[in-house]
């Protein structure tokens, strides 16, 4: 498998995948990504070079996308002194469950963001969606705190506040990586 810079084109996959992923967490109890998520936005993230996707030949089996800048309101300022790379939009493809694709796509960014000198790899998760916290704690983040107060990107109250890190370092992922090098911070 192969990771690629997304590009234009890919914006319905990526909208797909938000409906198939948001489908599949309804089922599990959960109602993160029930919103949609503007097109216009994602658009302007795959255009700012930030979205990445793994490739199975032809196939799309996930996304990630990457960015230098946290959203506002969940970072505290001495936090945000420490250069880090924040994870956003982390989506497999239920065809490929159960491979940890979605651990192995963590790696690669943290090893991105180790390749760009920072310090830690962070991520905000949805707030009451405790099966992804677990997920994510098992990955070797630690959780930091849970922000409530403040909106959401695409309206709303937040609902993705739960804070965590862990730090950037080199890793084996095992993907054939297709991506720029990335901009030092």
């Amino acid at each position: 498998m192969r990771i690629t810079t997304a590009v234009p084109s890919d914006l319905d996959q990526l909208l797909a995948f938000r409906v198939e992923a948001a489908a599949w967490i309804s089922r599990l109890g959960s109602d993160q990504w029930s919103r949609p998520y503007p097109a216009d936005r994602l658009l302007a993230t795959i255009e700012a070079g930030t979205v990445f996707m793994l490739r199975d030949g032809k196939r799309t089996a996930g996304t990630i996308t990457l960015t230098p800048e946290a959203e506002e309101g969940l970072w505290a300022p001495e936090e945000l002194r420490e250069a880090s790379i924040f994870v956003n939009k982390l989506t497999v493809s239920r065809d490929y469950a159960g491979e940890d694709l979605g651990g192995r796509l963590l790696d690669w960014a943290g090893d991105r963001a180790y390749r760009a000198s920072a310090k830690w790899l962070r991520l905000d998760a949805w707030t009451n969606n405790t099966a992804l916290q677990r997920y994510y704690l098992k990955h070797d983040f630690e959780h930091v705190r849970t922000v409530r107060e403040g909106g959401a990107i695409n309206g709303g109250p937040r609902v993705s506040g739960w804070l965590a890190q862990r730090l950037a370092s080199p890793a084996q992922h095992g993907f054939e990586d297709q991506t720029p090098s990335p901009a030092a911070l």
